[in-house]
């Protein structure tokens, strides 16, 4: 099939977290042996490593209604691009409404990603995008055909399930054949370490100054952060390294016995995700903190995976028990074998496909009814 992959409002590149999940997914989809194309609507950016396929860039002038209008007509261009590429089947990753997106509807078959909590992140922009996002966000889900969420809890959100549409959950994966384990390192004390990006407040990463405190004979390494909002004065033992290119983090990871995952997803009422930070690290051998259930791993069991409470005190009551499981994960390494039934990209996207197909036939019969 031919399939027209729509993402919205920021620019993709290979750089960045979500950058690489697209890749990874159209790549997997062409080596299944279909056809696929990103159409991407942002602002204007210059970054040479952006996502190959159709840009539909806004200016990024100040004044609103000026910025607006040209969303808008960036958002129509864009619709006229997928509409020449005659695809059998759109999938939009969930991006705040900007008319007229819901006539991709019109054009071919219409699957939207649902990857977060969407209501309950935008109260953290303001009131004006809180309220937009409520109030426009029922104008494309009522025209999808479909919904792919990232865990059972999205699915069973009310926000997402009163829209009665086809769906099917799909945690985050990642392509384990294009990335090799790093040896285990030979620490004395143990080293753990944290990849995420600033003003996310469901990472936590407040919570890892309490674990350096507590704990002074862990190394706690941040990548991705300078500086920790309201934080000036940090323990020796934790280091922040700001942001990082692939190459650069990877090299602080071979130096690293477990990383932990984001600590405060209940700060956005969810209890379950499947970061993709957390695929990275595991692809790479590392041991994992869960502090959440995991959609793909809740049911994994090894001695590789320490599984915490996602909540505030976590950090209390959980410590001693992080300080202990990286002490253990010195010399060790999760193998590929143990996790590619759970994550990998070509399991994951052979169950994307089918449901694009599934969706496809329901259409047609439809139409034809």
């Amino acid at each position: 099939m031919r399939i027209a992959y729509v993402s919205l409002h920021w620019p993709r590149a290979t750089t960045s977290g979500v950058g690489k999940k697209i890749h990874c997914q159209i790549e997997a989809w062409k080596s299944l042996g279909h056809e696929a194309c990103l159409f991407m609507h942002s602002e204007a950016s210059y970054d040479p490593k952006l996502l190959s396929g159709g840009k539909f860039f806004y200016p990024t002038q100040k004044g609103i209604i000026k910025r607006e209008l040209g969303r808008i007509r960036a958002a129509k261009e864009m619709l006229q691009a997928v509409e020449r590429y005659q695809p059998d089947l759109i999938y939009l990753r969930y991006g705040i409404y900007i008319y007229p997106i819901h006539q991709l509807a019109s054009i071919a078959p219409l699957i939207e990603e649902i990857t977060t909590n969407d209501v309950v992140q935008h109260k953290e922009l303001g009131l004006p995008f809180s309220l937009y996002n409520r109030l426009t966000r029922g104008i494309l889900l009522n025209h999808t055909n479909g919904l792919v969420c990232l865990s059972n809890e999205l699915r069973t959100s009310s926000y997402n399930a009163k829209y009665k549409k086809q769906t099917q959950v799909i945690g985050d994966s990642i392509d384990l054949a294009t990335t090799s384990l790093l040896p285990a390192p030979k620490n004395a004390q143990p080293r753990i370490a944290f990849i995420g990006s600033p003003g996310s407040l469901w990472q936590g990463v407040d919570k890892l100054i309490l674990l350096a405190k507590n704990f002074s004979d862990l190394s706690v390494h941040i990548i991705g952060y300078d500086q920790i909002e309201g934080h000036h004065s940090l323990p020796d033992n934790l280091h922040l390294h700001g942001y990082l290119g692939k190459s650069e983090y990877t090299d602080i990871l071979a130096t690293i016995d477990c990383a932990i995952g984001s600590l405060a997803l209940h700060r956005i009422h969810l209890e379950e995700s499947s970061p993709l930070k957390t695929r990275e690290c595991l692809a790479l051998g590392l041991p994992m903190v869960l502090p959440y259930k995991d959609t793909d791993l809740h049911e994994l069991k090894s001695e590789l995976l320490l599984k915490i409470p996602n909540r505030e005190d976590n950090i209390v009551t959980h410590g001693k028990l992080i300080r202990d499981f990286s002490y253990k994960m010195r010399g060790k390494r999760v193998t590929h074998a143990l996790i590619a039934p759970y994550i990998d990209a070509q399991h994951k996207e052979k169950k994307r496909i089918a449901f694009f197909e599934e969706v496809i036939e329901q259409e047609k019969a439809v139409k034809s009814a």
